[in-house]
């Protein structure tokens, strides 16, 4: 008797693994083995951790007109949807959710990120940077920029942006580590994402009897007025204090790590006060490191015809944003990085309506670090060498897990 052929299996099997490594000479640019698929064609089958086969769209033109189309489902509970890891059910409000649950939800507190409010943060942010480099040449020297400089400066402006006590952000950046890491297992990850529920729902209880003027406070009325649950103010909480603090860090760490590998492009930037050029400085950093560097993952709910190829209802699709900004066709030498390069039309913060809501804050961030860091302390430097930075190959966030400097 014959043994049966599995041909689905066996066609999965010579698909290319997703993530890829990056290759260790190499740590700012997408793995060589992605660029290659890239240069294929703008989609291309891929196999993930638990066999499935999604879609992975590596040109930015086909990424900008997916990210756009309502065809596509965010939600994680759909069938075919390409998972990262496996998943133990811990969510992450508005984010995870499609029109018009999302569009309600985000609405709740989208007002706080307009360009006009969180430009009026801008002084506050800059004596809370400012203060923070005081620190630093006070304290000792050699120090681990991440946890001295890259963590605290977000984390204490979404603590004030929310009103979370500043004194618990040891405990809030534990759990967020755990939950972007590959590395922790599935119950690893939702037992933080429990703590971190646990956390926000008792703030929100304390916002429902006492209110205060910030962010938390305005989605508490809310669960008060009856528009929205205390279970989706807390984990709309959660995913606000998530986002609010490890994305910028990492780009704070990074993006200093980066500079220091470009010293050309790094004097530029410190010798300017040109808010223009900082502020370039901002999107091209953006654009060359992409630290959202998994994919933005979502499932067709309808089939899609799109660059040659046609995705059927409940196929997974992976955006891969490293690689949209890495796209010769939108960006001439995209390898290189040059501050003085228009790079707006990045892909960093995704698109869509499922656009990164807390870019204004982010962006401001960035600018005012990136602006002041590198003026303040011109001999800035590694106090170690290049090939001991331990990078995150293990996350869902791109960054360093420690950068030692010295002056």
């Amino acid at each position: 008797m014959s043994t049966p052929v599995n041909t689905a299996q066996d066609a999965s099997a010579d698909l290319p693994e997703f993530p890829m490594a990056r290759p260790p000479r190499c740590p700012l640019d997408p793995p060589e083995g992605l660029r290659a698929l890239q240069d294929d064609g703008p989609l291309t089958r891929v196999r993930l951790w638990n066999g499935s086969t999604p879609w992975l769209v590596t040109r930015h033109a086909e990424q900008k007109a997916l990210s756009t189309d309502p065809r596509l489902s965010a939600d994680p509970s759909s069938p075919g949807f390409p998972h990262a890891t496996e998943s133990k059910g811990g969510k992450l409000s508005f984010v995870t959710m499609d029109d018009p649950e999302h569009a309600r939800l985000r609405r709740m507190v989208s007002g706080a990120f307009t360009v006009k409010r969180i430009e009026a943060m801008r002084p506050l942010v800059q004596d809370m940077v400012d203060g923070f480099i005081d620190d630093l040449l006070a304290g000792p020297n050699p120090v681990d920029l991440v946890e001295a400089f890259a963590l605290p400066v977000p984390s204490l402006v979404i603590c004030k942006l929310l009103d979370v006590p500043y004194e618990d952000h040891a405990f809030f950046q534990s759990n967020s580590k755990t939950l972007i890491s590959r590395a922790a297992t599935p119950d690893e990850r939702l037992e933080a994402h429990q703590r971190l529920f646990r956390y926000l729902d008792d703030l929100v209880g304390r916002k429902m009897e006492s209110a205060g003027d910030d962010l938390l406070s305005a989605v508490a009325a809310r669960v008060k007025a009856g528009e929205l649950s205390r279970e989706d103010a807390a984990l709309m909480g959660v995913l606000l204090l998530l986002g609010g603090h490890e994305t910028t860090a990492n780009m704070i760490a990074l993006g200093t790590f980066t500079l220091l590998q470009h010293p050309e492009q790094l004097a530029r930037l410190r010798e300017t006060d040109d808010p223009k050029l900082i502020a370039s400085s901002v999107e091209e950093l953006l654009r060359y490191l992409t630290i959202a560097h998994n994919g933005r993952r979502r499932v067709a709910l309808a089939d899609i015809e799109i660059g040659g190829q046609v995705i059927r209802a409940g196929e997974g699709v992976i955006i891969a944003s490293d690689l949209g900004n890495r796209d010769a066709t939108v960006f001439p030498d995209p390898d290189q990085l040059d501050i003085a390069r228009d790079a707006r039309r990045h892909v960093a913060f995704g698109t869509g309506v499922h656009h990164c809501l807390g870019q204004p804050l982010a962006r401001l961030e960035l600018q005012v670090v990136y602006g002041t860091l590198y003026r303040r302390i011109p001999t800035l430097r590694l106090a170690t060498d290049v090939d001991r930075i331990p990078f995150k190959h293990d996350g869902f966030i791109y960054g360093v897990h420690e950068l030692p400097v010295t002056w």
